[in-house]
């Protein structure tokens, strides 16, 4: 009961890559990389396991973004033709490659770093990867013409490798849709479907994670301009309630997210965000248990999963740990409060 996880990718040590940096190019190429993620993975491992946190990840070690470790491993994208882009509803602006021709995955994408990590930890393992609209919402079409028609051409691609990921003992299959935050009709007229046809014959426990980003400048204006009720999550929790995806990671936290929302996703597991990713300050224990204390108002405990906001990797490895231990010890003080 309250099992903690984090919503997915850790800082990366400074000997692996630039710390505190989105896209920080990698120190090492070929197989001094992959022993040196190899490395960086074992130790976030370790750093997990003794912060109490249960359902643990690789920390997307071995990506370099989210979304863009997934698609240099698909043929059909052309990493030398970057196009600059809006993403996120102009949000931002990002180098992103083009898709050129049918999209097609020709071998395994994570399964040797999934069989390494599975190999180091004997806690249930989660591992995430980019859903299908945030994908399409993350790089340039120049061959579908169609963002629902490229959404589920990506999604049959993700399902294929979420079904290997699974055989390799992959207990939670996480698909990170940031999208779902921005583009709300486009959720129930295409998202879930596509997320739905990523997540197809899973049997391991799937995931759906929808925040309001990374806590980079970006995000932060983006933030102030939702007023003092964040309400996205009213438009597609009622939609994701009658999805067959089993648990929805949402961020609260120092949010102005309305807790009651929680009710709407009555039948899911939920993963409560507690651990503000936006912020240098170290949350205490009990800030992390009044957090997880609140969402029970609106969630059965035993479908409760304490989590962090979003990923951590623009944190120092210091403050990204302190964060994680004090979400294991605040977790563990309102287990004790339910004799969980």
């Amino acid at each position: 009961m309250l099992e903690t996880t984090i919503a997915g990718s850790l800082p990366k040590p400074s000997w692996l890559a630039e710390p505190e940096k989105l896209w920080a190019p990698w120190r090492y190429d070929g197989e001094d990389l992959w022993r040196a993620q190899c490395d960086a993975a074992l130790v976030v491992l370790k750093e997990q396991e003794n912060a109490g946190i249960d359902i643990v990840s690789d920390g997307e070690m071995f990506r370099q973004h989210f979304v863009h470790g997934v698609l240099r491993r698909i043929d059909g994208i052309d990493f030398e033709r970057m196009t600059t882009m809006g993403i996120r509803a102009d949000r931002y602006k990002a180098e992103v490659p083009t898709v050129t021709t049918a999209l097609r995955r020709p071998t395994s994408i994570h399964g040797r770093e999934v069989a390494f990590t599975r190999s180091q930890t004997t806690r249930k393992l989660k591992f995430t990867m980019p859903g299908p609209m945030t994908i399409v919402d993350t790089i340039a079409d120049a061959h579908y013409g169609d963002r629902p028609a490229l959404a589920m051409a990506f999604a049959e691609i993700l399902n294929a490798e979420a079904l290997e990921l699974e055989a390799l003992g992959v207990d939670v299959i996480q698909f990170d849709e940031p999208a779902f935050n921005v583009y709300m009709q486009e959720v129930a007229t295409w998202g879930i479907e596509a997320l739905e046809r990523a997540a197809r014959g899973l049997k391991c426990k799937t995931a759906v994670h929808i925040c309001y980003g990374y806590g980079i400048q970006a995000n932060l204006d983006w933030k102030d301009t939702l007023g003092d009720e964040w309400a996205q999550y009213r438009e597609t929790f009622p939609v994701l309630a009658d999805s067959a995806i089993d648990q929805v990671s949402l961020e609260c936290a120092n949010s102005k997210v309305p807790l009651e929302l929680l009710g709407l996703l009555a039948g899911k597991d939920v993963l409560v965000g507690a651990i503000d990713v936006a912020t240098d300050q170290v949350e205490t224990p009990e800030q992390v248990a009044a957090t997880i204390r609140a969402a029970m108002e609106y969630v059965p405990a035993e479908r409760l999963y304490p989590c962090t906001n979003c990923g951590m990797v623009p944190l120092s490895r210091e403050l990204s740990l302190a964060k994680l231990q004090a979400l294991g010890a605040g977790a563990a003080i309102v287990r004790a409060e339910v004799g969980g």
